[in-house]
């Protein structure tokens, strides 16, 4: 590592952190989990790259990077979709509950994203070469997180419509992100 990459490694992470505390409402946890998630993906993706013993290393590095990109495309949605919302609550907009429901989609999607990545993650958990397999292992319980904190998001936006198929999908998404995070941390490293 030159001394450039030790400086945005220091630098970029505390920008994110100051961007996150901050007093505005935007980003917040949705985009904060979706980053997350996309984080979990770049390092399945780094651990397919250092694992030259794993026959499926290749597709599993495409798959991680396509899911690291869709998972950052969420992140920015759900961080407008999240202000739309905000915005019809603060005018006491009649389509606050039309603005919930649609910001409920998003969350949604991150959720079972996620899970892919987690999905992902146990599987170069068990498949990747020594070392790597620690850190998808880690990527699935950080892939994990995100599917649980989006699910929240979905059953928050649709609080006013319970029994929406929607909640019961975003939990179904949980359960298998948590399932591979379980399988993925009980792996012999």
């Amino acid at each position: 590592m030159d001394g450039l990459e030790a400086v945005l490694l220091l630098t970029v992470p505390r920008e994110l952190a100051e961007l996150i505390s901050s007093t505005e409402a935007v980003p917040a946890s949705g985009w904060v989990a979706g980053v997350s998630a996309s984080f979990a993906a770049a390092l399945v993706a780094k651990v397919a790259a250092r694992s030259e013993g794993w026959s499926g290393a290749a597709g599993a590095r495409a798959q991680a990077a396509d899911l690291r990109d869709r998972l950052l495309a969420l992140a920015a949605q759900d961080a407008l979709a999240y202000e739309t919302a905000l915005g019809h609550l603060e005018r006491r907009d009649p389509g606050l509950a039309r603005a919930l429901a649609a910001a409920a989609d998003v969350p949604l999607s991150l959720a079972e994203t996620s899970a892919d990545v987690a999905l992902l993650a146990a599987e170069a958990s068990e498949c990747a070469d020594g070392a790597s397999r620690a850190d998808a292992s880690a990527a699935a319980a950080l892939a994990a997180g995100a599917a649980r904190a989006a699910a929240k998001l979905v059953a928050v936006n649709l609080a006013t419509t319970p029994g929406d198929e929607r909640i019961a999908a975003a939990e179904r998404a949980v359960e298998t992100a948590e399932n591979a995070a379980r399988a993925a941390l009980g792996a012999e490293i």
